[in-house]
């Protein structure tokens, strides 16, 4: 079997110990806080950052560039690897353009290997479980062509709950407008939002109070493994410097799914720049998104 790389973007927000484990190089999408740029080199502590955004702090994004990319691929590619890339979502990012630009260039300059990008579709740990079903299915043996055939087929099965804390931050995204943040943040609603089939921010539901937000994650949770019969998957819970909230979070689903298999990690920085602090996101497989 042609051996193979699979290559991922720092959006997919794993554990760096998970990326070393499995052996997966990734691109890190930079971004810009009170004058400093930061990159995968010197980025700051989760809890740094987000103590800056409460402090004021507005950090500001950069996507992937093309030779970003051929950057990270070339080594492999000479060493005779093809190369499999899950990208972080068409709808949210320009990166997975710029991923697939590359793979046209590195195809004409080694036209002995293949360069594959999938739009995940997927933002944060979304994005990471797809990574991680891929990363399974590739220490089972599976073939290049059978997992990217698996993700194409599987990829809007990949459910995307999430709260936030601060309206504030999605109203700076052009998420929500500035009257409904103003209100929202007076009498304590909070959304609830979900990554829809074409990779865009949707909100879906707004309730009132931090608990009650959460509850809901799970309860429609609840309503796309109803009706799911395919295989089951991890858990992925990823928050905004608010631990208790996820290991809240995480109960609910151990104690109403039976769920053991939960892997709980910070929303990365270059994310965590447009959600802001406290936000919750639940992941995992179900029937629709």
């Amino acid at each position: 079997m042609q051996k193979f790389v699979i290559t991922t973007d720092n959006m997919a927000d794993l554990p760096e110990a998970y990326y070393g484990e499995h052996q997966i190089p990734y691109m890190y999408l930079p971004y810009t806080m009170d004058g400093a740029t930061y990159r995968k080199e010197n980025e700051l502590k989760s809890s740094d950052f987000y103590n800056r955004m409460r402090n004021g702090s507005m950090p500001t994004t950069s996507q992937v560039n093309s030779e970003d990319a051929k950057e990270l691929w070339k080594p492999f590619m000479e060493d005779g690897y093809d190369i499999l890339h899950i990208a972080f979502s068409s709808g949210l990012s320009g990166s997975y353009n710029s991923c697939r630009i590359a793979a046209e260039e590195m195809a004409e300059e080694y036209p002995q290997r293949k360069v594959a990008v999938v739009d995940s579709l997927c933002a944060s740990l979304g994005e990471g479980l797809l990574v991680h079903l891929a990363v399974q299915m590739k220490e089972n043996e599976k073939s290049m062509d059978e997992i990217i055939e698996w993700l194409e087929g599987h990829k809007l099965n990949l459910c995307h709950m999430f709260t936030v804390d601060d309206l504030n931050h999605l109203h700076r995204g052009g998420r929500v407008s500035k009257m409904t943040a103003v209100i929202g943040t007076m009498i304590n609603i909070k959304p609830v939002l979900h990554v829809d089939d074409e990779g865009h921010l949707i909100a879906v539901n707004k309730v009132r109070g931090r608990k009650r937000s959460l509850i809901t994650l799970v309860n429609m949770m609840e309503e796309r493994l109803k009706d799911y019969t395919g295989e089951k998957s991890s858990v992925f819970i990823s928050h905004g410097d608010c631990l208790e909230d996820a290991q809240f979070v995480a109960r609910l689903v151990k104690e109403r799914f039976g769920t053991e298999d939960i892997l709980i990690n910070p929303v990365g920085s270059t994310i965590g720049a447009h959600s802001g602090p406290g936000t919750v996101a639940l992941f995992f497989l179900g029937s629709y998104r």
